[in-house]
């Protein structure tokens, strides 16, 4: 594994006048691939705000991707973003839009402006996910795991050096949920990407095992016998 691409010390996380996260003391390597557990409004989601600039950090230290998250300033939080791809689990597509338009949004938001570039770059993404057939389609007219391949391929736009996905199975049927985590596995070790997955789903975990991180009474630690989360 290589320098940290996650690194956060002693930190805390607020949600306005409220302490959500003390404590926090994670470390995730470069091609790192971890889970994120914890019981719902625990502060897995809180923490994920946290790494791409929507939370600030108000106290210790922390640095995602090589940015320092202590001097980070509101006006620059693009700067850390465009490091990052991020998955959501209501996918966030533009419904007005095609695969493709969602696609060059994205790429022509964050600075590209060569339309072969472009194409060459959504192509790949496309083809990385199984979908290069599908530029054309409107995201009413895919299926729920298709949507999720199109926001996994819209989050490795910008070759990005960590992938946080937040309940990236949530809204999928369990043999969806395996094809797409399956993806997200074959991304991390092909292409090296790091993944912070925050879930619910332990079969998932059963069935794709990796580093385990509980938030857990407001802090995370380190978690490895899924037997015990289970029973916890």
């Amino acid at each position: 594994m290589g320098e940290p691409i996650i690194k956060v010390s002693n930190g805390a996380v607020y949600q306005g006048q409220t302490l959500v996260l003390d404590r926090i003391n994670v470390e995730l390597a470069a091609g790192e691939m971890a889970y994120l557990i914890g019981k719902t409004g625990s502060g897995k989601s809180s923490f994920l705000k946290l790494l791409y600039g929507e939370l600030p950090l108000d106290k210790g230290e922390g640095n995602v991707v090589n940015i320092d998250l202590n001097t980070l300033k509101q006006s620059k939080v693009h700067t850390l973003r465009r490091k990052l791809g991020i998955v959501f689990q209501d996918f966030q597509l533009l419904t007005d839009r095609t695969v493709y338009k969602n696609l060059e949004f994205v790429l022509r938001a964050t600075g590209w402006t060569d339309s072969k570039l472009i194409q060459s770059r959504i192509d790949e993404c496309l083809g990385n996910v199984g979908l290069k057939t599908k530029d054309f389609k409107m995201p009413h007219e895919l299926s729920g795991g298709e949507q999720q391949r199109i926001v996994i391929a819209r989050a490795l736009l910008n070759h990005p050096e960590l992938i946080l996905a937040d309940e990236p199975t949530g809204n999928l049927d369990p043999e969806t949920s395996d094809e797409i985590m399956s993806l997200l596995r074959k991304i991390n070790r092909e292409i090296g990407t790091a993944l912070l997955i925050a879930t619910h789903d332990y079969s998932l975990i059963e069935k794709f095992p990796s580093r385990i991180l509980k938030v857990v009474n407001g802090s995370i630690v380190e978690s490895e016998d899924i037997s015990i989360l289970q029973s916890n």
